[in-house]
């Protein structure tokens, strides 16, 4: 339960009015929260880390991005028939992001808030090797297919 299912229907609504064909909910427009769960070292780590593969994914797609890594992500159909997935992990993210914007669709993002876990409550990701993954993948999609 670490993102909150009463966001869904803010990123449905962009739809809804037409505002966007794809939306990502960032839990990253603010500064990070140190007097919250962002100073335990290993948190701080992650915010900056998600924070410095938007600004790539930023300036190696030409749009603004403050939250790449969101696991709130709404697109059409559509957008992914023609396209191959290749991802099995934590990848997924600048793959499919990555894809998204060279087939010219923007991006709009909606604020929302988390409750991030900690690794003894299961949470997976290892900042050093899932991040520099990620920045490996942002770099191969942007260059090739």
């Amino acid at each position: 339960m670490e993102y909150r299912p009463k966001y869904i229907k803010d990123l449905v609504l962009e739809i809804e009015k037409r505002n966007a064909e794809v939306v990502y909910g960032t839990r990253l427009n603010r500064m990070p929260h140190l007097r919250g769960e962002e100073r335990k070292h290993l948190f701080i780590f992650h915010y900056f880390g998600n924070r410095f593969l938007s600004l790539i994914t930023s300036l190696l797609y030409g749009q603004w991005i403050t939250d790449m890594e969101t696991g709130y992500k709404l697109f059409p159909k559509k957008a992914v028939e023609n396209i191959k997935l290749n991802a099995r992990g934590f990848e997924f993210e600048p793959e499919i992001t990555s894809k998204l914007l060279k087939q010219g669709y923007k991006i709009k993002e909606v604020s929302i808030t988390v409750n991030p876990r900690g690794y003894d409550e299961g949470k997976k990701l290892n900042t050093i090797r899932d991040g520099t993954k990620a920045l490996w993948y942002l770099l191969k999609y942007r260059f090739t297919n």
